[in-house]
């Protein structure tokens, strides 16, 4: 699937349409790549993706923490920037590993820093710049990933 953002609030909505979506009703465990350049609306994303989760913290890169976690009612969203990582090796110190269980949702910004150390995502979402704005392409590899396209689209034959 392919959206095109005009704007920072069009990327932040489409974040938040997409948790609006999701098929959590399980509470499994999720897992979302976010890739892109710097400045590609990675971050932007996952603040409307969080808020419709129930998050009222303020949402930030967490490019210096490396990790923010956020716990609301029937999950904990974690949410990772990678970008700092100097080698693949040092996501062992992270302690992700405590947050691969049901109940959580990993946004991952940077996820191929982890060097294949990660889980599988259910949906990887590829933020380019584009002359006006943002384009966004989501796969969904996974059961979980595909049935949430359904969800988000409507629609069983784009899954």
């Amino acid at each position: 699937m392919h959206t095109h953002t005009n704007t920072a609030q069009d990327t932040e909505d489409f974040g938040w349409q997409l948790a609006c979506a999701a098929p959590l009703g399980d509470a499994p465990f999720a897992v979302l790549y976010l890739t892109g350049e710097l400045g590609a609306g990675k971050t932007t994303f996952a603040r409307g993706f969080l808020r419709a989760l129930g998050v009222t913290d303020p949402v930030r890169s967490p490019s210096y923490t490396l990790i923010d976690v956020y716990p609301v009612p029937g999950w904990t969203l974690v949410h990772a920037d990678l970008y700092r990582l100097r080698e693949a090796s040092e996501l062992e110190n992270l302690g992700l590993r405590e947050w691969a269980r049901p109940g959580h949702l990993w946004l991952i910004e940077w996820p191929e820093k982890g060097g294949g150390r990660l889980p599988s995502s259910d949906l990887t979402l590829t933020f380019t710049v584009g002359a006006a704005g943002h384009d966004i392409e989501v796969t969904a590899p996974t059961a979980l990933g595909k049935a949430w396209m359904v969800q988000f689209r409507g629609d069983e034959r784009h899954a």
